[in-house]
């Protein structure tokens, strides 16, 4: 009996150290640590440097590891962060069906997640993003207002990023009465791997052969691939005359819409969404539940159909006519936008 009590003593006296531990860790700051996806592209820059002021501004610690768009190393990446420390993760999935196992490790070891901007789906991730079908719908919008008849390309992102089939399940909302009436046709469509922008060309310049150029309208899911399809169209000389869409105000394609290749860049401004990823983060390893974090909802709309807790944040669509907004807004400076613009074409560069 006596050694029994030992031992169960000894038992409590490790549970109640780990508790201790824990809870210092949590008071002194929480370690929340990043996957990120494809650190390369421009726009992830600004959501970091978000997401990092609110974890110091809390005393916590920031841990980062870059997934150079492969799937299996993000895997990796996931466990190496939990072992490094991290009590909460934010993961930008690369391919968030190969990364599960990981993610489900995770979620049994107890430590929150937050899907970013990529449906991660797995009830135990906390999901946000900007709206993703109004994102879409934006898009199909402005470039329906400046073509409203016509063969459309539609560039798709990543087949493997879930944001690919929302977004183009926005743009048909708009799109399907002209093209149920004749008035629009598809001509093509193409989802481009890892959102690369130099496939997204490719995939352009393919529709642009077999269509022998006659494409009045290209919808592009954000704007690296709008970029790519920019490009595309330069060789053939249709920059400027086909409108072209995309998404995340990157500084390149703010100046094209200045320069007008470019139509419509969908500002989800990278700022507030990784301010708020960063505190629903710290809020998950404090202990709150995930539907007790402000504004949170339940959406269903993944491919699984699972119940995720969510908050969506609202996208605005920035065009020629509007560009002030993300200037004024210091996203950008005048003179990045305004870069090679001819004087007096356009009011911003005024």
């Amino acid at each position: 009996m006596k050694h029994r009590l030992t031992a169960a003593f000894a038992g409590l006296c490790i549970t109640l150290t780990a508790t201790l531990a824990a809870t210092t860790a949590l008071a002194a700051g929480t370690t929340v640590g990043v996957s990120w996806s494809n650190f390369q592209e421009e726009r992830w820059k600004t959501d970091e440097a978000a997401i990092k002021a609110v974890i110091e501004k809390a005393g916590g610690k920031y841990l980062s590891a870059d997934a150079q768009s492969s799937p299996a190393k993000q895997q990796s990446d996931i466990e190496s962060l939990i072992s490094r420390g991290a009590q909460a993760l934010i993961i930008l999935a690369q391919d968030s069906d190969a990364i599960r196992p990981a993610v489900e490790k995770a979620a049994a070891e107890g430590i929150p997640i937050v899907g970013y901007d990529r449906l991660i789906e797995i009830p135990s991730a906390f999901y946000i993003t900007f709206d993703n079908k109004e994102v879409g719908r934006l898009q199909a919008r402005s470039v329906f207002a400046q073509k409203p008849k016509g063969n459309y390309a539609f560039i798709k992102g990543s087949s493997t990023d879930p944001n690919a089939d929302f977004l183009f399940a926005g743009q048909m909302e708009v799109l399907k009465a002209a093209i149920d009436r004749g008035d629009v046709q598809n001509v093509g469509e193409a989802y481009t791997d890892k959102w690369l922008p130099a496939i997204a060309q490719q995939n352009m310049e393919q529709i642009l052969t077999k269509t022998g150029n006659r494409v009045d309208a290209v919808v592009a899911s954000n704007d690296g691939t709008a970029g790519g399809a920019v490009a595309a169209l330069a060789a053939q000389g249709l920059a400027g005359s086909v409108p072209v869409s995309g998404q995340d105000g990157d500084k390149a394609a703010l100046n094209r819409i200045a320069l007008g290749t470019q139509t419509v860049s969908v500002w989800k401004d990278a700022r507030e969404l990784g301010r708020r990823a960063a505190e629903i983060a710290i809020e998950l390893a404090d202990g709150k539940k995930m539907t007790e974090i402000a504004g949170a909802t339940t959406f269903d709309g993944g491919p699984k159909k699972q119940k995720m807790t969510s908050l969506f944040l609202t996208p605005v669509a920035i065009t020629k006519d509007n560009l002030d907004l993300v200037v004024d807004a210091g996203w950008v400076g005048k003179d990045v936008v305004c870069q090679g613009v001819k004087p007096g074409s356009v009011k911003v560069c005024n």
